[in-house]
C-alpha cells in the first residue's frame, strides 16, 4: 500500500520534547513527496540515498522518537533503531551512524551483500541523517561553479552560451536553474520523464523537448535572444 509522509507543523508536540520532535519532523520532511525523489522506496536523493532502511525500520524510528524521554538517547545504525540509553538532558537525543564498514571490508561488493540481507543502507550525506533540504541545498554551489566559469571565460556572464549536461535528479536538477541564473542556455538530458516534469513544476526548468533537433532549435533561439 502506498504511504505518503508529511511532517507535523505548528507548535503542538507529538513527542515528549522539542529535540525529539525536531528529529521526527526532519525524518518525515525527508520523505515528503515534495522533497524526496522516490518516497515510496524511502529514497530521498542520489539514486539510493535512504532516510530509513525499510518501512518497518521507519515505523520503529518514529515510535522510538515519540516515546523517547528527555534524558535518553536513541541510537540509529544505517536507518534502523538499535538502542535507547539513559543519558542526560544535555546529551544528544539521537546518534546516527550510516554505512560504516571497517576498511578491509569497505567495498561496494561487501556493502551490497549486507544491503541485500537488510543489514545496511546507503544514507548519502543528508538522506540518512534526516537533514536534506531539497535541490535548493545544491543550487548555491552549482550556481557558483557556473559563475566562476563565466568570470574566467565569458566576461562574467554565460549569455549567448550553451551548456550541455545530464541528470535532473535531486542533485542534477539544480543545473538548469544554476545556468540560467548566470544568463546562459542549457540542454539537460534526462531519461526519466517524471524527473523532467518535477523540475518544470518547480520552475528549475523552462521547457521540455522529446527529440534532439527540437531541443537544439529551442536552445539556438534562446541563445540568439540571450534569454
Amino acid at each position: 500500500m502506498k504511504r505518503e509522509i508529511h511532517a507535523p507543523h505548528g507548535s503542538k508536540l507529538s513527542c515528549k520534547g522539542w529535540h525529539q520532535e525536531a528529529a521526527l519532523r526532519m525524518l518525515m520532511n525527508n520523505l515528503d513527496p515534495d522533497v524526496a525523489e522516490e518516497p515510496d522506496k524511502l529514497i530521498v536523493y542520489g539514486g539510493s540515498g535512504r532516510a530509513a532502511r525499510n518501512w518497518e525500520a521507519f515505523d520503529a524510528i518514529v515510535k522510538s522518537l515519540r516515546e523517547l524521554e528527555n534524558d535518553e538517547t536513541l541510537l540509529v545504525q544505517s536507518g534502523k533503531p538499535v538502542g535507547i540509553f539513559r543519558t542526560h538532558p544535555y546529551s544528544p537525543r539521537v546518534l546516527i551512524a550510516n554505512s560504516n564498514l571497517v576498511a578491509n571490508w569497505a567495498t561496494w561488493e561487501h556493502f551490497r551483500e549486507l544491503e541485500k540481507k537488510g543489514l545496511m543502507m546507503y544514507g548519502q550525506m543528508t538522506a540518512g541523517s534526516w537533514i536534506y533540504i531539497g535541490t535548493q541545498g545544491i543550487l548555491q554551489g552549482t550556481y557558483e561553479t557556473f559563475a566562476e566559469i563565466a568570470r574566467k571565460r565569458h566576461n562574467g556572464s554565460l549569455a549567448g552560451t550553451l551548456t550541455l549536461t545530464a541528470g535532473l535528479g535531486g542533485m542534477g536538477g539544480a543545473q538548469p536553474l544554476a545556468v540560467t541564473m548566470n544568463n546562459g542556455v542549457v540542454i539537460v538530458v534526462e531519461v526519466d520523464e517524471h524527473r523532467i516534469q518535477r523540475r518544470l513544476e518547480t520552475r528549475y526548468l523552462d521547457e521540455m523537448a522529446t527529440d534532439f533537433d527540437t531541443a537544439m532549435q529551442m536552445a539556438q533561439s534562446a541563445m540568439a535572444a540571450k534569454k
